[in-house]
C-alpha cells in the first residue's frame, strides 16, 4: 500500500495552507495561481521550482546594505530577506528545517561559518539525506559546534557521534548503545583546524589523526573511515522510520498513521534516501489539508509571510529583535536539539507577534485627516482589513468576533465627524486583530 493522497477540492484555501506549510505564505495572487495548477501541479511547482531568484529591492537598514558577517542582527535579516523575496519558497523552508534539524549556533561558531553552513543546507534542501549528512559531518561550523576537530586518535570526543545518532538520524535510545557511541566516535576521528588571531581556519582531514584500528559498530567489525561510520548510521534499520516521522512533523502537527509511516519508509528506501519524493508525498497527504490539523506558524515564518503579503521587504533592523523576542532568532537555536515547536506561543512571546503586526500596520495606517475613508458597514470593514493581509481564511467565530467589534465601533459614531473618522480607525484596528487572531497565527 502506498502513501494516500488528498482527493478533495484544491482551491485558494488549500493552496494558501500549502504555501504556509511549504514556504512562507502567499504573495498577492499567488494562492489563486497555485490553485489553478491542481494539487500535484502545485506541489511540483514547489519541489521543482523554475527559478531560485530573489525578486524585489535589496534589503537595507538605515539606507545601507546589510553586513551579515559582521553586524548584529544582519545575519538574521539576510536570511529573512531570502524568505521574503525568494521564488523557491520550499527550498528556503527546507533550509530552515535542516538548520533546526542539524541545529548549530553562532553562540559557538563565527557568523561567516554559519553563513557557509547555511549555503550547504540550501544546496541539499531537497536532495539526498545521506549526502547531506556526510557534508554536514565535515562542515566547519558543525566541526566546531560539536567538537569534531577535538576528536582524534589521541583523545576521542563523543559529542558528534552521540548527536548524530540521538538527534539527527536514529532517535534517543533507538538501536544503538553507549559502546556504539564510543566506537562511532573513533570512526569519526581525523578532522583538524588551525587557530589565528582572526579565529578558526584551515579545516581539513588529517589521516594520521584518524583512528585506523578495527571498530565494532552495531555488531559489525571493520577499520571504518569517517564516511563509512556516517553511512552505518544512515543505513541503520531504525533510521528510515526516524527520518520520515521527523520530516512529517515539520509539515503536519499530528502523528502519521502506521500505514502512512510504512508507505513513506518504502518510498525513502526505494529512492535511496532522496528527500524530494518524501516531501512530495507528505505535501499531498490528506492530513495536511484537514482543517482540524492546524500548526502554529514559527516566528520567522510569520514575519516573512506578513512582509510577503503586503509587498514589503527588509527595510528595518527591527525584524531581528522582533523575531528574537518571539522566540526564534536565526542562526541561534537554543541548543543542539533546535527550537521547541510546541512553545511558539505563550504569554511572553505573544506580545512579539502583536509587535510584528504593529510594525507592518503602523506605516500603512489610514489617516482620516488625510482623506482616508471607510464605509459604515461592519462586514465591509472586516473585508477590507482581511484584504490587507492577502485574504487569509478566517473561521466563522473569528469573523463574527471581528464583525461584532466593527459593529460596536460604528454604533458609537453618532455625530458626523465620528461617522467619517471611526470607520477608518476601525479598519486600522481590525488589521491588527486579524494578524493576531488564532486563524492567522496558525495555518
Amino acid at each position: 500500500m502506498g502513501v494516500p493522497s488528498y482527493k478533495g477540492a484544491f482551491g485558494e484555501e488549500q493552496a494558501t495552507r500549502l504555501l504556509w506549510r511549504a514556504g512562507f505564505g502567499p504573495k498577492p495572487g499567488q494562492a489563486t495561481e497555485l490553485a489553478e495548477l491542481g494539487l500535484q501541479g502545485a506541489i511540483r511547482s514547489l519541489t521543482r521550482p523554475k527559478s531560485t531568484r530573489l525578486l524585489g529591492p535589496n534589503p537595507a537598514v538605515d539606507g545601507a546594505p546589510l553586513a551579515p558577517r559582521d553586524a548584529w542582527g544582519h545575519d538574521h535579516l539576510w536570511w529573512l530577506d531570502r524568505m521574503v523575496r525568494t521564488e523557491a519558497p520550499l527550498v528556503e523552508r527546507m533550509t530552515l528545517i535542516w538548520h533546526d534539524w542539524f541545529a548549530t549556533s553562532k553562540s559557538g561558531v563565527p557568523q561567516k561559518l554559519m553563513l557557509r553552513q547555511n549555503a550547504l543546507l540550501r544546496r541539499h534542501a531537497l536532495g539526498n539525506f545521506e549526502r547531506l549528512t556526510l557534508d554536514i559531518t565535515k562542515d566547519p561550523a558543525m566541526l566546531l559546534w560539536l567538537n569534531g576537530t577535538d576528536n582524534h586518535v589521541y583523545s576521542a570526543n563523543e559529542n558528534y557521534a552521540r548527536e548524530l545518532q540521538e538527534l539527527f538520524c536514529l532517535g534517543a535510545g533507538r538501536g544503538y548503545t553507549e559502546q556504539d557511541v564510543r566506537e562511532l566516535a573513533r570512526a569519526l576521528t581525523g578532522f583538524a583546524n588551525d587557530w589565528t588571531d582572526s579565529g578558526p581556519t584551515r579545516f581539513r582531514y588529517v589521516k594520521k589523526l584518524h583512528d585506523a584500528k578495527p571498530k565494532k559498530i552495531y555488531g559489525k567489525r571493520g577499520k571504518f573511515t569517517w564516511q563509512e561510520g556516517v553511512k552505518l548510521v544512515t543505513r541503520h534499520r531504525r533510521h528510515p522510520e526516524f527520518l520520515v516521522t521527523k520530516l512529517w512533523g515539520a509539515f503536519i502537527p499530528t502523528k502519521p498513521s502506521a500505514a502512512t509511516v510504512k508507505g513513506l519508509i518504502k518510498l525513502y528506501v526505494k529512492h535511496d534516501r532522496d528527500v524530494r519524493p518524501l516531501v512530495e508525498a507528505i505535501l499531498a497527504h490528506p492530513d495536511l489539508y484537514d482543517p482540524r490539523r492546524r500548526m502554529v506558524k514559527p516566528p520567522v515564518v510569520q514575519a516573512a509571510g506578513m512582509l510577503r503579503a503586503v509587498g514589503r521587504g527588509i527595510d528595518s533592523g527591527a525584524w531581528a529583535w522582533l523575531c528574537e523576542i518571539a522566540g526564534q532568532y536565526l542562526f541561534l537555536p537554543p541548543n543542539v536539539s533546535g527550537w521547541d515547536d510546541s512553545r511558539w506561543l505563550d504569554t511572553a512571546t505573544f506580545r512579539a507577534r502583536w509587535m510584528m503586526a504593529q510594525h507592518i500596520c503602523e506605516p500603512a495606517r489610514l489617516e482620516p485627516d488625510k482623506g482616508a475613508t471607510a464605509p459604515l458597514d461592519a462586514g465591509e470593514l472586516v473585508r477590507q482589513a482581511v484584504t490587507f493581509w492577502g485574504d487569509p481564511t478566517l473561521s466563522g467565530p473569528v469573523r463574527a468576533g471581528l464583525e461584532r467589534y466593527a459593529a460596536d465601533t460604528l454604533a458609537t459614531a453618532d455625530e458626523p465627524w465620528k461617522k467619517k473618522t471611526y470607520p477608518v480607525l476601525a479598519v486600522n484596528a481590525l488589521r491588527m486583530l486579524v494578524a493576531t487572531s488564532p486563524d492567522y497565527l496558525t495555518s
